[in-house]
């Protein structure tokens, strides 16, 4: 549905792709087969929905979740992923320029996300005043290998050992680095302290905003993409979500909405103002279609810059409304079989306590919860307590 044959624009045909003769063939002109491929795009849309749960966690219910994961995938991902990257989806043929997944991943998992998360309902108001980082070393442990992991993860979007490849990946961690630093300087300037999760919230951002530009954009540019993502995403979670109703409303868990979502649309908006040609004739492989405003500008092609901005634009809005529509339906859909929310008893008793598991548990908590066959490799009643024996009897 996401790459396959047209069934209309924005869609492709539902087809059976875990065939041995469709795995092992070539990827169109790649040198790799198709079961490389199709692993590839199935990570991408598997982080995309682990994304939507970081706006949802605390209240949803689990049953909930498990409807939501593939009716969203079916009917809402697979849509903009063949809209903006299937040669046959309707965005691609216009021009739209994505490379890899600041619409299709970022901004769709944010808008879907925030969406969510409103018909879902906000969490306790005590787990809204007080919600502490679990661990942040860890938290720092799993930024690291993100950071990391997206060296493959825009670095394979050619889906060749290029140049284009290489400079996707120089561009994502040099965006990605300014991002961090820019956020750690506003948070000292404004709040007089740095902050470990201020740091690791700018280097998502810079990471989200390069992708849709990774390859097609110079690294001075990316220069530019970091100091915008770093400070732009701050300014909405920072000032502008505790001065607007409406988003205050909304109980976006771990702020996806101003991470993904506003840093990716940053990303494609940036993307139309400083798409390099030759670098777009290497990716895409059409001579000077793409080209970014700026570009535009100094080559005499303003029309065409501009078309190219109008065209990201557009693709934004697509992505919104597929997005704020399909999210919206699924969940009203769902409502009706099982509750989005879990009940108040068990909000208080919290979402991982009603599991009969805690992240972490003090000696003597384990008493608080019901036996689990998971608590331990043997059956307890199988190993009865042995009776203390009685004065002078022989043990």
């Amino acid at each position: 549905m996401s790459f396959g044959d047209e069934l209309v624009p924005f869609l492709g045909k539902p087809n059976f792709a875990l065939a041995q003769n469709y795995l092992l063939e070539r990827s169109g002109t790649n040198k790799f087969p198709q079961a490389t491929f199709v692993f590839f795009q199935f990570v991408f849309a598997a982080i995309t929905v682990i994304l939507i749960a970081g706006s949802l966690l605390g209240r949803m219910n689990f049953h909930a979740w498990m409807l939501f994961v593939p009716l969203w995938m079916t009917f809402s991902y697979t849509v903009g992923a063949f809209s903006v990257w299937s040669t046959s989806g309707f965005l691609f043929k216009k021009g739209v320029i994505d490379f890899c997944g600041g619409y299709v991943i970022h901004l769709s998992s944010g808008i879907a996300g925030f969406t969510a998360a409103y018909w879902v309902g906000p969490r306790t108001s005590n787990d809204k005043e007080r919600f502490p980082p679990n661990n942040i070393l860890l938290m720092l442990a799993g930024a690291g290998m993100l950071w990391m992991g997206w060296t493959g993860f825009n670095g394979g979007g050619p889906y060749q050992a290029n140049v284009d490849a290489a400079l996707a990946i120089l561009n994502t961690h040099v965006c990605a680095a300014t991002s961090l630093l820019v956020w750690l300087c506003l948070d000292i300037f404004f709040f007089t302290k740095p902050s470990v999760i201020g740091a690791v919230q700018g280097m998502i951002t810079g990471l989200v905003c390069i992708t849709p530009a990774a390859g097609v954009v110079q690294t001075w540019a990316a220069i530019i993409m970091g100091v915008l993502s770093g400070s732009i995403p701050w300014y909405t979670m920072m000032v502008l979500h505790k001065n607007i109703q409406f988003l205050k409303q909304v109980d976006d868990t771990m702020a996806i909405f101003h991470t993904h979502a506003v840093a990716g649309s940053l990303g494609g908006i940036l993307t139309g103002l400083f798409a390099e040609p030759r670098l777009n004739t290497i990716f895409y492989g059409d001579a000077d279609y793409h080209i970014g405003l700026f570009y535009g500008l100094t080559d005499r092609r303003a029309s065409d810059g501009f078309r190219q901005l109008g065209i990201q634009l557009a693709g934004i809005l697509f992505i919104i409304f597929v997005n704020v529509t399909v999210t919206t339906i699924i969940c009203l859909v769902i409502r009706l079989i099982v509750p989005l929310r879990l009940s108040e008893e068990d909000l208080q008793t919290g979402d991982d306590a009603i599991h009969g598991e805690e992240a972490y548990a003090l000696w003597g908590d384990g008493e608080k919860f019901e036996k689990d066959k998971h608590d331990n490799i043997y059956n307890l009643e199988e190993f009865p307590v042995a009776v203390p024996a009685k004065a002078g009897q022989i043990e």
